[in-house]
């Protein structure tokens, strides 16, 4: 009976193993850093809410947009004697315009000042 020993490498001589993910182990760290991501952004979105009093509304009147109006035309009436490039971004916001165009006969909420 001879007894045989197995010699097996030392790691204390700077060999370090090397471990290598499989494809359902990358799959598994992609999503936990996706899901990390996306509670950071939770967290940092969270800080930005509304109050529970509502705030106080801009006085405005509803006027009917007349043949041959332009926003310009009535931007510059509301404005009276202001800066009328800002009444038209006012009066843009208020109505929901994507555009400076107005038709005949639009009904158009205007700050009144």
């Amino acid at each position: 009976m001879s007894s045989t020993t197995i010699a097996r490498p030392s790691h204390s001589h700077g060999y370090t193993p090397s471990y290598r993910l499989t494809r359902r182990g990358r799959l598994v760290v992609l999503t936990f850093a996706l899901l990390l991501v996306l509670a950071v952004g939770v967290v940092l979105a969270s800080g930005a809410v509304g109050t529970q009093e509502s705030g106080t509304p801009e006085p405005t009147e509803t006027i009917m947009v007349g043949t041959g109006e332009t926003l310009w035309d009535i931007a510059a009436e509301a404005a009276d004697g202001g800066d009328v490039r800002a009444m038209i971004e006012r009066i843009q916001r208020l109505n929901a315009l994507d555009s400076g165009m107005v038709t005949a006969g639009q009904r158009l909420r205007v700050p009144v000042d």
